[in-house]
């Protein structure tokens, strides 16, 4: 794997020089694409460069060592570090979601339990709104359904991160898990005889992606405007100013209503189109591919039950890999870290699995 590597320093070298290049940077489209993998890469040739250094003190610690005995507590700090950014090498080589390195869109909807159900939706929206907090990224509600008890039927949420992330640490690549059927078990607030009630929400996370990137026909879209009923502020009640888009092949059906204007509220479920069909085709890709892999916890079907949250044992546990924790006050205050990683760690360690079988053979 780490031999392959070398081939990315002239890979990236390359980059360089089409990242100064006046048609590059005229194009829009290549522009992104070309700075998207000079970042990536720019990751790899670092971490390459420490590597190699690092050999190379290795050795000449080694036999410094075996001269003098007093370099052998440098030659052992050497390996200590050599083992760490080999590790650190190895994951950012080993086979990965091209989408990684996006910012993400995110759906959350109620399911079984009515308003309890939708409250627990309001509750997951605000867990992702802290932990984006927590991370530096930043947020926009981009749609919204609100139900009399102050839950919510459905949330879109759009997930940004300022600048470059490491591979695999900007929003779509650290959230994607989160896809999948959440359940709680707790008492309501509408439940008068004290009962624990199980309900559940749903939550689609996807890659969002630029207008160029997605090739949509006109002709496959029915848009209907009506009148809206979200918090757009003065006058959103008064005008036709909500949309709804129907994408006529796929039967996908996106609304925007929270914005002011008619033309901000299209644009918002433009954006959100794109990132479905995006998503869909993930799904019937890794449907496609299920007999010859069925991956632990990479997945978008949106039936699967991924976590369960239950309040009385104050437990998180997530199904996929195991994980548990009795820490769920702190977990819906945000602090979603060791769960995600958790998965990333599980993920991480399939990919370089396969990777594995595919050089055996």
């Amino acid at each position: 794997m780490f031999e392959a590597a070398e081939g990315m320093r002239a890979e990236y070298t390359e980059l360089a020089t089409q990242m100064a290049d006046p048609a590059v940077l005229a194009d829009v489209a290549r522009s992104r694409v070309v700075g998207r993998r000079y970042a990536e890469l720019g990751q790899i040739v670092k971490a390459l460069d420490e590597f190699d250094q690092l050999t190379e003190d290795a050795q000449a610690a080694a036999e410094l060592a075996a001269e003098d005995p007093d370099f052998a507590a440098e030659h052992a700090e050497i390996a200590a570090r050599l083992e760490v950014i080999r590790d650190k090498l190895t994951a950012l080589l080993a086979p990965r979601d091209p989408n990684d390195d996006r910012d993400a869109l995110m759906e959350i909807k109620s399911g079984e339990g009515g308003e309890e159900s939708a409250l627990f939706a309001g509750d997951l929206l605000t867990m992702y709104l802290r932990y984006c907090e927590r991370r530096g990224w930043q947020t926009q509600l981009l749609d919204s359904e609100t139900t009399d008890l102050g839950g919510y039927k459905t949330a879109t949420l759009a997930i940004r991160a300022p600048g470059h992330c490491e591979p695999g640490q900007a929003p779509y690549g650290v959230l994607k898990f989160e896809g999948g059927v959440h359940r709680v078990q707790r008492v309501p607030v509408t439940e008068s005889q004290g009962r624990i009630h199980t309900s559940a929400a749903g939550v689609l996370v996807m890659p969002d992606v630029e207008a160029d990137e997605v090739e949509i026909n006109e002709d496959d879209l029915r848009i209907d405007v009506y009148r809206s009923s979200g918090k757009g502020g003065q006058g959103v009640n008064t005008t036709d100013s909500a949309v709804r888009i129907t994408h006529l092949p796929s039967g996908i059906v996106v609304t925007c209503q929270d914005e002011r204007s008619q033309l901000q509220n299209k644009e918002q479920a433009m954006r959100i189109l794109r990132a479905r069909l995006v998503a869909q085709a993930e799904e019937e890709s890794a449907q496609a591919a299920a007999a010859a892999r069925k991956s632990q916890v990479r997945t978008v079907d949106r039936s699967e039950r991924i976590r369960t949250y239950n309040f009385p044992e104050n437990r998180i546990a997530d199904h996929r890999i195991g994980f548990k924790a009795h820490n769920l006050d702190h977990v819906l205050d945000g602090e979603l870290g060791p769960v995600i990683e958790a998965l990333q760690a599980a993920d991480l360690a399939e990919r370089l699995a396969q990777a594995g079988q595919r050089d055996e053979r």
